[in-house]
């Protein structure tokens, strides 16, 4: 078999098995995991994989209808928010959150992955669209 995309098994899993509406969250290493929420650790170490790498890697298996990232993300970590929206595809909506918000959010989200990512507010969630 020759797999390309996502190699981790439990990502891929959880992406295969994603619905219309579902939420799949990417954050940074500090983010907290709601109890009860899938937790997919991909952390190896400081940066490792990083925040932009991971979203762009699952933007290749899961189809996408809108995006939600921290409103702090702007202030706190401009060079991130800058090479963040530099890749986003354009043809999908983005919108902001304040982080209490986006954390409450999770709550409902099928599974956060976390990455290596040291870089504050470097976190989006991603909702699952349909391809028909």
């Amino acid at each position: 078999m020759k797999k390309t995309g996502v190699l981790h098994a439990q990502l891929s899993r959880i992406i295969a098995a994603m619905a219309h509406g579902d939420m799949l969250v990417i954050g940074d290493a500090g983010l907290p995991v709601p109890p009860g929420v899938e937790f997919v650790d991909l952390a190896l170490k400081e940066g490792v994989p990083g925040f932009l790498e991971t979203v762009e890697t699952v933007l290749t298996e899961l189809h996408v209808e809108e995006a939600i990232i921290d409103t702090e993300q702007a202030e706190v970590s401009p060079q991130m928010y800058k090479d963040f929206t530099a890749m986003w595809p354009h043809e999908i909506p983005l919108r902001t959150v304040p982080h209490s918000e986006f954390q409450e959010l999770c709550k409902g989200a099928k599974a956060v992955v976390r990455t290596g990512e040291f870089t504050p507010y470097s976190n989006i969630i991603l909702v699952a669209g349909v391809l028909f």
